[in-house]
Formats: C-alpha cells, sequence, structure tokens
C-alpha cells in the first residue's frame, strides 16, 4: 500500500496476506484524488469520515494530503490494529480509529464531515441503502462531498442526491452531494 500525495508521499505499509480487506487499488486511489483535489481543498480545515476503512489506505492518503481530522470506522479487530500501526508510524493524531460496525455509528449520527468516503464489501448486503443512511442520519455537512466505492453491479444514478460516477477498471466511485 502506498501513500500518493502529500506530506507521507511514496510511503509504502505492507499489508499483511492474511488481510480480507480489498484495498482500493493505487490506480483508483491515484486518479480518485486526481478529481478530489479539483473539488476539495483538503487543507483547510476538511474534516473526513473513511468508513470501511480495511487498510486505512484511503484515511492516511486523507491525512497525508492535509486534512485536520479524519475518522477511520472499521470492525475487524485485524484491520483496525493495523490501521492504528500505521497512524503511530507516522506519528500523527489527526487520525481517529475507531471499531465499530459501520451500519451501528452512522445510525449514531456522530457529528458531520466535509468529506465521506465508504468503500464497503462489494458484495455486501445493504450497500444500496449507504447513501440515504448517510444523508438521513446528517453525517455530511451542507457542502459536503460523499463518495461510495462499489462493484459494477450497483447503479446509483438515479438518487437524487448522485452527481457522477468515474470508473477505473473494475473500481466504480459514485459521488453524491
Amino acid at each position: 500500500m502506498r501513500v500518493i500525495s502529500g506530506i507521507y508521499k511514496s510511503r509504502r505499509f505492507d499489508v499483511p496476506r492474511n488481510f480480507k480487506a480489498r484495498p482500493t487499488t493505487d490506480f483508483a486511489k491515484e486518479n480518485l484524488f486526481n478529481v478530489l483535489s479539483n473539488q476539495i481543498d483538503f487543507e483547510e480545515g476538511i474534516t473526513a469520515l473513511d468508513l470501511f476503512a480495511g487498510t486505512g489506505s484511503i484515511s492516511i492518503e486523507l491525512v497525508s494530503r492535509g486534512c485536520d481530522q479524519v475518522v477511520s470506522v472499521e470492525k475487524d479487530r485485524d484491520h483496525y490494529a493495523f490501521i492504528c500501526k500505521i497512524m503511530k508510524e507516522v506519528q500523527t493524531e489527526k487520525c481517529i480509529p475507531i471499531r465499530a460496525d459501520v451500519f451501528k455509528f452512522i445510525q449514531n449520527g456522530r457529528g458531520s464531515y466535509d468529506f465521506i468516503f465508504a468503500d464497503p464489501p462489494y458484495e455486501l448486503k445493504g450497500i444500496e441503502e449507504i447513501p440515504d443512511l448517510i444523508f438521513n442520519n446528517h453525517l455530511l455537512k451542507e457542502d459536503g462531498l460523499f463518495v461510495l466505492e462499489h462493484g459494477k453491479q450497483n447503479s446509483f444514478e438515479n438518487h437524487p442526491r448522485f452527481v457522477e460516477k468515474r470508473v477505473y477498471g473494475s473500481v466504480n466511485f459514485s459521488f453524491f452531494r
């Protein structure tokens, strides 16, 4: 896993082989952040939420690019421990890893964020409900951006908050405002 840009640019972290997480590919992540950098100034006091954080790849990228605070929510014990280890290695307190079920976290409506990224397992039951849960629980700030990573079998184009879709190989990103 590689950090694309920012203060930790080019840092690599070895993800244990036994991890069940499917990290966002470097190719997809780099293209996503190229798009995001034209929409969000991460150094302007931005708060971010990384749901289904997995390896923490998106979280460390957000911290590296200057987010003031990144909350990483991950249910798996080993993945959560790995995220904590990465943040300790880079000596940052800007990332707050939380070990929790994402759906319960969303329902508790803990704060609101400028940017939300969710990368659930593509076959997750209930993936189609995630955008409504985000908006119904007021997790996204008024001018915020929510990006959902998903497989090609899901379509969110008819959602009232959908704004665009980007596809990089087998990785699909749906954007919501």
